[in-house]
């Protein structure tokens, strides 16, 4: 049986498949065989969920079935982390498949249960709960849960890093949230399946998987396939992925996404991390450690080709840059310094976090990439999210498809060939006007790698090319920085109080364009309304 809220929605296949399902489970390997469909028989896929989706679209929103027994709810932080999975109970192991499935137990914050399916000679087969399939440490083994329970999501393993040994690749975990990883990395940002109002004058609505479907992958598989069906007051969706392990894990993602209302600010593959301190940001230092961020900046190539760079800050009060744009080729929260001594942390190993790049696939329209930057002063809550908003909002009651990739880079290097932004720093501040009703600031950027280090053989052929929406620039300098085989521009700005302005710089020389376009948002508030959320747009 099925989690209330979704359990009217069950293909025949699904019912037929739960005689099964004990068996299935009962060696930990799935090693049993499912029921061979008959011939002309459909085989459960993406149509299914999307059909799912619909139906429980139409209906009104059901808390029903979400909530979990107390003793599961009431597990602490710590005592949460007592419980783990079997490795040894891994699904797929007699399969001949370099993938292994570890679902993961609910409780502390992970409490709405979401029901797992195996999708195995094409049924969708239901994963029962036992309590078997975990250690529990010093916890005490919950009593009486039954086996519809349902799980808190997975991880899936494969070998990753090494052909014989299992690392993680991908996991789902909490609301619509999964993270992945390629070689060397370590975990840190967040991918979202959908986001609602993140930013808004509302608090944010977390839409959250009810069941997730994982295809039984064969000897021969390369990639591994995920469905998922999506729910929340205010839209449900469908989705499909496609997961490639590798040096640059990747994940195809197609989203079918129903409104049930009008969502002003939905937020199309949106990502998540955290930014306390950079090398610009200084005196958000809460140790020793020089900095500490699982990205560094905001990556975009719009649609008509250009390459900009935004350096993520923890600012004072929240931001949001919003980035117009129509047909976004791509853009992502990176990780672009890879320096261990940049960050001197020896357990988090931010220098191996990876970034995330979505690139769009098909046309998307008219919208814009947003970037909200959230004030933080502790490094255990995600503050930065970026993600598409389309200009229009979607239809309500009519599917809208999305489908994009994500790929987990260690380097944006191979993205483009230009000169790409190293460093960003912040020199004098004086946001308090002066006597005209003015704020000065004085920003450092470095520019670096390309075919720069061709120029610094003439350094005098390199000009910077910069521009402000409000105030103005008034005096700018490049200096040739050969250690770092490129440039350091600075720009100093006035700005009137009370406004924003978005400041960019990129290098050329003569008509050839030689850098990405550094871009950043600053403002001069008013004594009145220090504290207020910036906003900054911006078109491209």
């Amino acid at each position: 049986m099925m989690n209330a809220g979704c359990s009217h929605f069950l293909t025949r296949r699904s019912a037929l498949a739960t005689l099964v399902s004990t068996a299935f489970l009962a060696s930990g390997r799935g090693s049993q065989a499912a029921p061979t469909p008959q011939p002309g028989a459909v085989r459960f896929g993406y149509d299914d969920v999307v059909t799912q989706a619909r139906l429980l679209g139409e209906r009104p929103f059901d808390p029903g079935g979400l909530t979990i027994p107390p003793e599961l709810s009431k597990l602490t932080y710590d005592s949460y982390r007592e419980i783990r999975f079997r490795r040894e109970k891994a699904l797929w192991q007699e399969s001949g498949s370099d993938f292994r499935l570890h679902p993961f137990h609910l409780g502390f914050l992970h409490n709405k249960p979401v029901q797992l399916h195996v999708v195995k000679n094409g049924n969708a087969i239901p994963i029962p709960f036992t309590t078997g399939l975990f250690e529990y440490g010093k916890v005490p083994v919950p009593k009486q849960l039954s086996p519809s329970l349902g799980f808190a999501g997975f991880a899936v393993t494969t070998t990753l890093n090494n052909p014989k040994v299992q690392d993680e690749v991908i996991s789902f975990l909490g609301a619509s949230y999964f993270r992945l990883i390629g070689r060397g990395h370590r975990y840190g940002l967040s991918a979202r399946s959908l986001a609602i109002d993140v930013g808004g004058k509302q608090p944010e609505e977390f839409p959250f998987f009810r069941a997730l479907w994982l295809e039984e992958p064969g000897a021969d598989s390369l990639d591994l396939v995920i469905y998922a069906l999506l729910d929340s007051p205010s839209v449900t969706g469908a989705f499909r992925y496609v997961v490639s392990p590798g040096r640059k894990t990747s994940t195809t993602v197609t989203a079918t996404i129903l409104p049930r209302v009008e969502i002003p600010r939905i937020g199309i593959a949106p990502l998540t991390s955290m930014f306390l301190a950079g090398e610009g940001d200084l005196g958000h230092r809460t140790d020793f450690r020089p900095e500490v961020h699982d990205s560094d900046g905001l990556l975009m190539q719009t649609g008509s080709g250009d390459w900009i760079w935004r350096p993520i800050r923890n600012p004072g009060s929240l931001r949001i840059s919003s980035f117009g744009d129509r047909d976004p080729r791509g853009f992502g929260l990176m990780q672009r310094d890879r320096e261990y001594g940049h960050y001197q942390d020896l357990e988090a190993h931010y220098h191996a976090r990876p970034g995330y790049w979505v690139e769009p696939i098909g046309e998307w329209g008219e919208g814009r990439v947003d970037l909200i930057e959230i004030p933080t002063n502790n490094e255990a809550f995600d503050n930065i999210v970026a993600c598409w908003t389309p200009a229009q909002p979607l239809e309500i009651g009519k599917a809208s498809e999305f489908t994009y990739r994500i790929a987990a880079l260690s380097t944006t290097n191979d993205l483009h060939p230009m000169a790409q932004v190293r460093n960003s720093f912040s020199g004098w501040d004086s946001r308090e006007p002066d006597a005209d009703g003015m704020g000065k600031q004085r920003f450092i950027i470095d520019f670096a790698d390309g075919d720069l280090g061709y120029f610094l053989n003439d350094p005098k052929r390199v000009e910077i090319v910069a521009s402000a929406t409000a105030g103005s620039i008034t005096n700018t300098i490049i200096d040739a920085n050969p250690a770092a085989k490129g440039f350091r521009v600075i720009l100093d700005a006035t700005l009137p109080v009370g406004q924003t302005a978005d400041l960019r710089a990129h290098l050329k020389a003569r008509n050839r364009i030689l850098s990405e376009t550094w871009t950043q948002s600053w403002s001069v508030p008013s004594p009145a309304v220090r504290g207020a959320p910036d906003h900054v747009v911006t078109r491209d």
